[in-house]
């Protein structure tokens, strides 16, 4: 059987330091055996990559980008609350994305497919979920792309 860090190797994924919150709210929350993971933005490096909206100056594949980057943060955080040790998540439970865009945007699905396809490739099956992919008029710091994750940990 493939582990999880196994995976990750093999698609040549480092996964980035945990972001720090940056307001009175907590990177996650362990309850019992679930995890709820803090929204992510796309960061990397601690930067900002994909500002905007969809529907406007944000394009599906640049939004699409977006939500993997905000996948490859919700996983940082999931290692973090397993105690460093990514082989710890069970599987991915669900996603909550919020994808800034115009009013008459309606591709969202397709532009938080980013992070679903990344958390297939590196949970296998334990990475299928169940999901919500909202618009939203305005996200924090003008990002494109947040979402939400609760993970099950062993």
């Amino acid at each position: 059987m493939t582990t999880t860090s196994q995976r990750l190797k093999d698609l040549g994924i480092e996964l980035p330091v945990p972001a720090a919150a940056v307001a009175n709210y907590v990177p996650f929350v362990i309850s019992g055996t679930l995890v709820f993971v803090s929204g992510q933005l796309p960061l990397q490096n601690g930067k900002l990559m994909v500002a905007g909206k969809l529907g406007d100056s944000v394009s599906v594949e640049d939004g699409t980008e977006a939500a993997r980057l905000c996948g490859l943060n919700l996983l940082a955080q999931a290692r973090a609350a397993a105690g460093g040790d990514i082989d710890r998540v069970r599987r991915l439970v669900r996603l909550t994305a919020f994808v800034a865009c115009t009013a008459d945007f309606t591709d969202q699905p397709k532009v938080i497919n980013g992070a679903s396809d990344l958390m297939v490739a590196v949970l296998g099956e334990a990475g299928r979920h169940a999901r919500a992919a909202v618009g939203a008029p305005s996200l924090p710091l003008n990002a494109a792309v947040e979402i939400e994750a609760i993970f099950e940990l062993v």
